[in-house]
This record gives C-alpha cells, sequence and structure tokens, in this order.
C-alpha cells in the first residue's frame, strides 16, 4: 500500500524566532504538477522516508500538499545590490518548508522556490519559470560533484502552468536544500531598521547552528567572522580553479554558512578571459570572474559593519577588530587561490619558482584564450608525453613548448612519482562540467518538446566530472562558435 504522505523528520528552529524574521505563508498550489526528478540519495540521506510514488513527490514538492511537521515560511532579508542597498527584499517565490536533522545530527533547510506570492514578491508573481529550475537542478548538484561546499537540488516539478515574462513559459518549482539560507542580507535587513536586538538574536542564532566552535570563544561575534571568512576564502578559491562565474555575488545572494547559493545568471568560462563576464545585468563588470575574491571581501565587510557593536561595545575598537579580518580574509583567499591552482599543474604551492611559472602559463593563456577546463585536463597527460591534446589548446606552438619544458624540469625535482602527480592533477581538473551551451540545449529541449531525457543524461554524466566515461564527447568539447552562450539571465 502507498502511503499518502511523504515523511520529513521536521525541527523548525529558525520558525521559533521572532515573528519579524518571516512571514508564515504556504505555498500556492499549481495547476497540475509532474515529476521531472527527484533526488532520492539526497532524500533518503535527509532522512526523508515513503519516496516511492512519483505521484506524491510531485504533489509534495510543488507545494499542493504540505507535510506534516512543517511550518511555511518566508525568510526576511535586505542586501546590496550591485553594490546599492535596498533595505528590504526576502523571499518573494520562494518558501521553507522546514528543517530536518541527518544521521550525523546536521541540519538542513528544505525550501520550495517557484511556490508562489509572499509579501515579499513585490511586483513579481511569485513563480519560475521552467528554464532556472532546470539550470539551477543541473549546476547545484554539478557543483556539489566537483567537491564545491554548494546547496542542493532535492526534485524539480514541472507545474501544468504557464509563467509570463517576455513570453509566456512553462512553469516549474525547485526544492533546494541548505545548510542555511540565512545571508549577508539578513543581518543587513536588522541593521537598516537599527534593531539591534533582533540583530544579536540572529547573530546567536547563527553561531549556535553554523559555527558552534565559536561559543567558547572570549569574543563568539568576532571568531564567527574569523570562520565565516576562511569558509568564504575556500569557497572562492574552488569557484576560481573550475572557472565557475556566479554572475550575481549581491550580499543577499550571500550565504553565511559559506555555500554557493542562488544560481541565477551564473556561467563557467569557457575560452580564458579573467574579465569574462556572461550575467545580462551585470553591465559594467562588477562580478567578472578575476573580481571575485574582491567582491567576497567587499561582501564579508557588509557583514561585519553590521557586528561592529557586538564585537566591541568601543566604536574605534571594533573597527580595529574587524579591518584585521578583512585583512586576514585578502591574505586567505590569495594563498588558497594560488594553492588551487598550482595544484592544478601538479606543482607545490610553497616554492616560489612554481608560483612564477603558473603565472607565465596564465599569462599565455590569457593571450591565446583556450579552453580554460581542457588546457589543464588535458596538461597531466603531457607527464606521459601526450602533449598533443594539450598543445591543440594554444596557437603559439612554439611559446608553450617552452613552458612545457621548463614545467617538465619543475616536475622532475618533486619527491611524488610521476603517476601520484598525475593522479593529483586528474583530481583537481574536471574533464566534464556544465558547460553554458550544454545546460542552455537540455533547457531548449525541455521547453520546446517537453523532453527531459538530455537534462537527465548531462546530469548524470556530470555526477563523476574527474573520470573519464564512455559517453559522447560533446559532453567535454567546449562549443562550436554557433553554440558558444554569450548572455545568462535571472529568469525571475
Amino acid at each position: 500500500m502507498i502511503p499518502n504522505q511523504i515523511t520529513f523528520n521536521f525541527d523548525n528552529s529558525y520558525s521559533r524566532l521572532p515573528d519579524i524574521f518571516y512571514e508564515n505563508v504556504n505555498p500556492q498550489p499549481v495547476k497540475q504538477p509532474k515529476l521531472i526528478t527527484f533526488n532520492q540519495a539526497l532524500g533518503q540521506s535527509l532522512g526523508i522516508q515513503n519516496l516511492e510514488s512519483n505521484e506524491l513527490l510531485a504533489e509534495t514538492f510543488s507545494g499542493n500538499s504540505i507535510p506534516n511537521g512543517s511550518n511555511p515560511i518566508a525568510l526576511a532579508y535586505a542586501g546590496h545590490q550591485f553594490g546599492h542597498f535596498v533595505n528590504q527584499l526576502g523571499d518573494g517565490r520562494a518558501v521553507l518548508l522546514g528543517e530536518v536533522t541527518n544521521g550525523q545530527n546536521e541540519r538542513f533547510d528544505i525550501q520550495l522556490k517557484g511556490s508562489g506570492k509572499t509579501k515579499f514578491s513585490r511586483q513579481g508573481d511569485g513563480r519560475s519559470a521552467l528554464g532556472p529550475v532546470i539550470r539551477e537542478y543541473i549546476l547545484s548538484e554539478a557543483m556539489h560533484a566537483l567537491n564545491v561546499p554548494t546547496t542542493r537540488a532535492l526534485a524539480a516539478v514541472t507545474s501544468g502552468e504557464d509563467v509570463y515574462r517576455e513570453t509566456p513559459l512553462p512553469g516549474g518549482v525547485f526544492t533546494r536544500v541548505a545548510k542555511s539560507h540565512i545571508r549577508i542580507g539578513t543581518f543587513e535587513y536588522f541593521i537598516a531598521q537599527n534593531d539591534h536586538q533582533n540583530l544579536k538574536i540572529l547573530a546567536d542564532y547563527v553561531i549556535e547552528r553554523l559555527y558552534p566552535e565559536a561559543l567558547g570563544a572570549d569574543n563568539p561575534y568576532l571568531e564567527m567572522l574569523y570562520a565565516f571568512s576562511d569558509k568564504q576564502s575556500k569557497l572562492i578559491g574552488k569557484w576560481m580553479g573550475i572557472g565557475f562565474i556566479h554572475g550575481v555575488m549581491n550580499t543577499d545572494n550571500t550565504s553565511v554558512a559559506g555555500e554557493t547559493i542562488d544560481y541565477g545568471p551564473c556561467a563557467f568560462m569557457d575560452e580564458y578571459n579573467p574579465q569574462s563576464v556572461f550575467s545580462s545585468i551585470d553591465h559594467h563588470g562588477r562580478y567578472a570572474f578575476a573580481n571575485q575574491p574582491q567582491i567576497a571581501q567587499w561582501n564579508l565587510a557588509c557583514l561585519a559593519s553590521c557586528l561592529l557593536s557586538l564585537v566591541d561595545k568601543n566604536e574605534t575598537k571594533a573597527k580595529e577588530k574587524i579591518n584585521a579580518v578583512l585583512t586576514d580574509f585578502s591574505t586567505r583567499v590569495n594563498k588558497t587561490i594560488s594553492k588551487t591552482m598550482i595544484k592544478k599543474i601538479g606543482l607545490n604551492h610553497k616554492k616560489k619558482d612554481h608560483a612564477e611559472h603558473l603565472k607565465k602559463l596564465l599569462k599565455i593563456m590569457h593571450e591565446e584564450k583556450p579552453d580554460y577546463t581542457l588546457s589543464f585536463r588535458h596538461l597531466s597527460d603531457v607527464i606521459n608525453n601526450e602533449e598533443e591534446a594539450f598543445k591543440a589548446q594554444f596557437t603559439n606552438k612554439d611559446l608553450i613548448s617552452d613552458w612545457i619544458n621548463s614545467w617538465k624540469t619543475l616536475l622532475n625535482k618533486e619527491s611524488n612519482k610521476t603517476d601520484d602527480i598525475y593522479n593529483s592533477m586528474n583530481s583537481v581538473n574536471p574533464l566534464y562540467i556544465p558547460r553554458n551551451h550544454l545546460v542552455e540545449r537540455a533547457i531548449k529541449l525541455a521547453i520546446d518538446d517537453n523532453d527531459f531525457s538530455y537534462m537527465l543524461e548531462l546530469s548524470k554524466v556530470l555526477e563523476n566530472p574527474f573520470i573519464k566515461q564512455d559517453v559522447h564527447a560533446d559532453f567535454s568539447r567546449p562549443p562550436k562558435d554557433d553554440e558558444k552562450v554569450h548572455q545568462t539571465f535571472c529568469g525571475t
């Protein structure tokens, strides 16, 4: 007998905070929900039960059926959007169903996106077109497989209704799992209202939930800042290593849990260009690939400024302590990026000449604009004297040959065996990434033909990005000229 409800072990701590933190609001039912896909492995790891029925999955993860123990809320927050402060944003098309804990006593939010209007919707309809649902499902699970801290994809559902943007588009609902949906903008929301009482409640909640190691520190709020700074520096290092461009690094899109969140106009760089911008709304390149470390520091400064009075009652001393955090972040993120990139070429990040050799390669790549992913992936083959695929990425063969010769000299001085270096490089240099044109193909087939087979096939390939698979070569090759994606869109 099929049960009539999916079972969650909810424990909704955020909804126990004061009412100003959220709005109680139920998802708005959709006309005819149908399940596209459900992440069974993730669902089971979260202790969710009764997952056998696709119809029940569709009803639950569209918002049509609210499970027992759920307390649906839309979170309040503010944010700096492209440097301009907006004092109230909030979940305008998302509802947090609740929180669950897994077998390791880790807490996770389960949120529906595209679930209808809330008081934070402003002029929006609270819905999501199908395209952004597919994009976030593919991207977030791909990032997880690439070992990047990220929100996860639990389910994708079609709504059976059109949403109206420039044209009518089929709608969908996406289910996101996160360690928390608290953002830097959540702190900014209370500062904007000069509400220091609830700001402290929020800070204490974040420490207890996300940074419990800070509880025993002399200054828990300062310790939280350092801990978040560390997570953020590692996250940015991961992004830079795989050529990921978030595209909209606003403070309301920056999770205080240190996870990648809000896959809107994000993209993966094809040709190497540090100034790469894909987002259609990033008119001045604020969030270009090379700018991401500096923007992360700017966002950290926004969070730190909210915590001034908690860090130290003496404003001068508080600013000194916070400036130390910001300086520390700059050092951390640059070291992390350097370490990440030097590992990609199989060398030791502690040696100065290795860092210099990396710079030479990046300079050549900047001039030649080879494919970012395949250049590093094929470099490992050079260890086995298979140079053709790597050299094919470059037009100036003499220049890259000279670099290879110098690189081999450095490799020969390493204590590690060549097989170990080869395997190490292939463990950090993916062969498969969610290339923009592949994601767009998946979206087009879904929208135009109601065909989700390519989306599911691509997602399956991306589960093992570092291992060569017996699949069509199209999954690893760069786009042809007529396939290149030049702009990406938020979808709101």
